[in-house]
């Protein structure tokens, strides 16, 4: 089993639905970019534990999520 990452890492993650930069901050301070009628956001997390809050809160928005990708390793 392979141990939690403890490390800052990159994502980006895609959600049905357009938010505007005032969720930037509560959304852990990722960057949103908006094409159609999805949000991509993306930006360094601290750890898993930060992107675990960042997909409950995208859950709480009642946002349907689209992919969530690490983007380095």
């Amino acid at each position: 089993m392979a141990a939690a990452q403890t490390e800052p890492a990159r994502y980006e993650i895609r959600v049905d639905g357009v938010l505007d930069d005032q969720w930037a901050d509560w959304l852990g301070g990722l960057r949103l970019e908006v094409t159609g009628g999805q949000t991509t956001l993306t930006g360094v997390l601290p750890d898993q534990p930060a992107l675990h809050g960042v997909l409950a809160r995208i859950r709480d928005l009642g946002l349907c999520l689209i992919s969530v990708r690490r983007l380095d390793r």
